[in-house]
């Protein structure tokens, strides 16, 4: 189906440890708007699409964004490596590390866990297109305020490289709502 070069889409280098961004950082991993569920919003609708263009492009999209999930694993890894247990308490995450040591887990920067309420199917190729298009503007605006808070410059080399992925999306999902409507409102003679 694909090959799977072992190597990250995008470098990821770090400054530091810094468990204070690494728990702002998982709100890409895990929440609402971030990378998992995009992934998995994209890679379930596709099945419904009524044209080869938008089945290819939800496969494309989907797949680059379990690459993106990988980028975000790797940050996270990235600044808790060396912090120890009270360095993560300061930063607010005594909660977490009881739970989950530094290992990424799925959940959102405020710690309430993913969920597969937070990607939608409709069973409507417009309405999911159109969803498709709100969750890369959501998600641009998160890399955004992630960037606000974010004081390390390699990190926001690679939160920069993440956000221009979310207009590119955003883009190809506007070339798609546009092939699917062409196609739903064509006359089909048989």
């Amino acid at each position: 189906m694909w090959i799977y070069e072992k190597k990250l889409q995008y470098p990821v280098r770090v400054s530091g440890p810094n468990p204070r961004l690494a728990k702002i950082v998982l709100e890409q991993y895990g929440g609402s708007d971030g990378e998992a569920a995009a992934a998995n919003r994209y890679l379930t609708q596709r099945y419904t699409m009524p044209t080869g263009m938008a089945k290819g492009v939800l496969t494309d999209i989907g797949t680059e964004e379990l690459a993106h999930w990988e980028l975000i694993a790797t940050l996270y890894y990235k600044l808790m490596k060396g912090v120890t247990p009270a360095q993560a308490k300061a930063a607010g995450l005594d909660a977490y590390y009881a739970n989950h040591g530094k290992d990424v887990f799925l959940q959102n920067a405020g710690g309430v866990p993913f969920t597969a309420a937070y990607f939608a199917t409709k069973g409507d190729p417009v309405a999911n297109l159109v969803e498709d298009m709100a969750a890369e503007q959501k998600a641009r605006a998160t890399y955004e305020n992630i960037l606000d808070l974010s004081d390390d410059p390699c990190v926001n080399d690679t939160l920069k490289f993440l956000r221009e992925r979310e207009v590119v999306h955003f883009q190809r999902f506007g070339e798609v709502l546009d092939n699917v409507q062409t196609y739903m409102n064509s006359k089909k003679v048989f």
